[in-house]
């Protein structure tokens, strides 16, 4: 009896000890439960999206970062800054890329990047993630920019375009209207030098470097040629067409229209020489505009589209920077939110206004604020709307290489313009079956 009674005591204490520890583990769980939902809210680090970009934009670009950081309390976003040499910044990026793993999650580029990188697999396809509603309100040919093969790959946050800048004030004192073909360009160049108004007709990027391709494509269209056809890959170089593009180039240097020294310039050598009174004609990219009016030749010079031959149309090699998705990212989703704010149409017109460069976005080339600042925009559209692109493909630098290398020989007088573009075209077919 009395173990039947000491069994019975122990079993009431268990079972008290039970009902209390499971009270205890019924609130730990009601407490862990809580901690679950509300932690992560307190606790929890914003995701970090990383690019990286020359420093000299990264300053520019600070402004926006800021406001999207702090529109955006979930997400970090950080601009890793790079040296402001665009082929070093190119180079970093695929150094990254091949080594796996890459750092950065949405990738800045310039417009001629997009083929080679789309290609290597590098860059997330964006073509679900823009409506055509939403694809209209950017320039044509720079939302084409950032395709490869039917696929969108690159967003574009601000245009670039070649034009001609002008004298205007010599132009209407010699009874001249502005030139709309190369011979008019040439004949109005010689008619001033003579009367002793200029020193110089005509200056353009003649030396060995991308910046020497960028202008040719503008005489090639002007001739009505092509580089190569990136549906095709065929090649144009050798055709009649293109060598009476090398061949007007030629002509500018044996009539003195442009300088002896050309063939060694590039944008600021001829920036420098028509801000300073010197020379008739530029071609040049848009940046040149705010500069020049802060010089001896303020208020006295416009800008057109470039000129063409008789019957053809104008080009205006399309430049500029745009924003694209890597594939080593995590945060996909992200990273797109970074790039629908920079490129969104408030951001644009906040950059715009700071630093001048040209929008991609259709709207604000007539935008009363901007308009207000800048009065030449307007005009700057229908620049940007005869553009012309450098060939989409995926080995762009290595037919750059190729056309530099035979077009500079060709204007320096080594080789005869037929010989130059005959030999480049057989490179780059080679390059391109490769």
């Amino acid at each position: 009896m009395l173990i039947d009674h000491l069994i019975s005591k122990l079993n009431q204490s268990c079972w008290k000890l039970f009902k209390t520890q499971r009270w205890f583990f019924a609130f730990l769980a009601l407490v862990l439960s809580i901690s679950v939902a509300i932690l992560p809210g307190v606790t929890q680090q914003p995701i970090v999206i990383q690019t990286l970009i020359r420093a000299d934009e990264a300053q520019q670009l600070q402004p926006l970062v800021n406001k999207f950081n702090q529109q955006h309390p979930d997400i970090k976003f950080q601009i890793v800054e790079a040296p402001s040499d665009s082929n070093q910044v190119e180079d970093l990026y695929t150094s990254s890329f091949l080594l796996g793993n890459s750092p950065y999650d949405v990738v800045y580029m310039d417009i001629v990047w997009t083929p080679k990188f789309a290609a290597a697999g590098w860059l997330r396809n964006l073509s679900d993630r823009l409506s055509a509603e939403e694809a209209e309100q950017y320039l044509e040919a720079d939302l084409a920019g950032g395709m490869y093969e039917e696929q969108l790959y690159r967003l574009p946050f601000r245009s670039d375009a070649g034009m001609l800048y002008y004298r205007q004030d010599l132009l209407e004192q010699a009874g001249y209207e502005p030139p709309e073909t190369f011979d008019e360009l040439l004949k109005i160049s010689q008619d001033l030098q003579q009367q002793g108004l200029a020193d110089w007709g005509y200056v353009w990027q003649g030396k060995q470097y991308e910046g020497l391709a960028a202008m040719f494509v503008e005489i090639l269209q002007g001739n009505g040629a092509f580089w190569v056809n990136p549906d095709t890959l065929e090649v144009g170089l050798d055709r009649p067409e293109a060598i009476a593009a090398v061949e007007f180039l030629r002509q500018t240097i044996a009539s003195n229209v442009s300088p002896p020294g050309v063939t060694t310039y590039a944008e600021e050598e001829t920036r420098l020489l028509f801000q300073n009174g010197q020379t008739v004609f530029l071609r040049n990219w848009p940046y040149v505009y705010n500069l020049a009016a802060e010089s001896a030749i303020a208020e006295k010079y416009s800008i057109k589209p470039m000129v063409h031959a008789v019957g053809k149309g104008s080009g205006a090699t399309l430049g500029g920077w745009g924003l694209g998705i890597s594939t080593s990212t995590k945060h996909p989703d992200a990273a797109w939110q970074v790039i629908k704010f920079l490129s969104s149409e408030d951001a644009q017109r906040e950059f715009v206004l700071d630093t001048g460069f040209v929008p991609s976005r259709i709207n604000l080339f007539n935008d009363p604020e901007i308009v207000a600042k800048y009065d030449y925009y307007p005009q700057l559209l229908e620049v940007v709307q005869n553009s012309a692109l450098r060939p989409p493909i995926s080995q762009y630098a290595q037919a750059s290489d190729i056309l530099q290398r035979y077009l500079s020989a060709a204007i320096t007088g080594k080789i005869s313009p037929e010989q130059a573009m005959q030999t480049a075209a057989n490179e780059t077919r080679n390059l391109l079956q490769r």
